[in-house]
């Protein structure tokens, strides 16, 4: 049986090293589509086959997507920075108009990939209380809710060419070295983190580790198709998260953050930090998947190396 062949976008992110590495360690042929193929390479490795390709201004080349048993789709400006005009622009640029070059290359392929999974996020839903939220909820009204439904509906045109499509909705990531946690540490190592505007909205949360797997398993599922939440079976508020955080810190974490002071910092942006989402992994539990880290202290603990 040849070893299975899998292209990925993204590659060089906060997640996607990890995602390679995953990959790589099951024997998978890789092939990285980026801006810049040296740059790639000294970061993932020299063995690694990078190929040339601009998302926002070309189809992806038919070479690094033909046959190929999955293509994973991660490639995005980061959405956690001040909301100007143009970050609005670029963040939906590099999701609707990237993923929609991805397809044109897929379409134009003579023998299309199996599968497609990309990624998508929680901001999907919009602010919705502590409503509890599965993939079956209708997408919210706000900037970011409109990039998600936008951005899904570029990649659900690879489904009507015959392509398993899987949209993994994520939630924040627990990572010390990037994303949402990395920032909150430096406040909550000096002792002045806590709970921000109220603390009362909800955090869906998802350990590295187990977004990792969670694609994984949809690279590999037949029966993992649409819309995916990933995030912890278990979302905590705001309040909680801050509490646990500082406990695992051995610091305290009882500081009130206003709303209006993450607005300020922020601007529209703040909105995913002040309000929340209650998502829950509904399909992936019914698919099967099991998490490593379900609860928020033991997966804190591991993603700051305190175990």
């Amino acid at each position: 049986m040849s070893a299975r062949r899998v292209t990925i976008t993204g590659a060089t992110g906060l997640l996607g090293p990890r995602v390679l590495a995953a990959l790589q360690e099951q024997g998978t042929e890789v092939t990285v589509l980026t801006r810049a193929p040296e740059r790639a390479r000294s970061k993932l490795g020299s063995d690694v086959e990078a190929v040339r390709w601009d998302p926002l201004s070309e189809a992806a080349p038919e070479r690094a997507l033909a046959g190929r048993d999955a293509l994973v789709h991660l490639a995005g400006e980061p959405v956690a920075q001040r909301w100007t005009s143009r970050a609005q622009t670029a963040i939906r640029e590099s999701r609707v108009r990237g993923t929609a070059n991805l397809v044109a290359g897929i379409e134009a392929c003579a023998e299309r990939p199996a599968a497609l999974v990309h990624a998508s996020g929680i901001g999907y839903y919009g602010a919705r209380g502590d409503e509890p939220i599965d993939e079956d909820v209708a997408a919210g009204r706000d900037f970011l809710a409109g990039v998600c439904v936008e951005w899904e509906a570029e990649a659900a045109r690879a489904g009507e060419l015959g392509v398993r499509t899987v949209a993994v909705r994520t939630g924040v990531v627990l990572d010390a070295h990037g994303g949402a946690l990395a920032k909150m540490l430096p406040p909550f190592r000096m002792g002045v983190g806590g709970p921000v505007a109220g603390g009362r909205q909800y955090i869906a949360w998802i350990h590295e580790q187990d977004y990792v797997g969670l694609l994984l398993a949809a690279i590999e599922g037949e029966q993992w198709r649409g819309p995916v939440n990933a995030s912890a079976p278990e979302p905590v508020t705001n309040a909680v998260f801050s509490r646990e955080l500082g406990r695992v810190l051995r610091r305290p974490a009882v500081l009130p953050v206003p709303g209006f002071a993450m607005r300020a910092l922020y601007g529209e942006m703040a909105s995913i930090i002040t309000t929340g989402v209650r998502a829950v992994p509904a399909k992936a539990l019914v698919l099967g998947y099991e998490f490593t880290h379900p609860q928020l202290p033991e997966a804190l603990r591991s993603a700051l190396g305190r175990d």
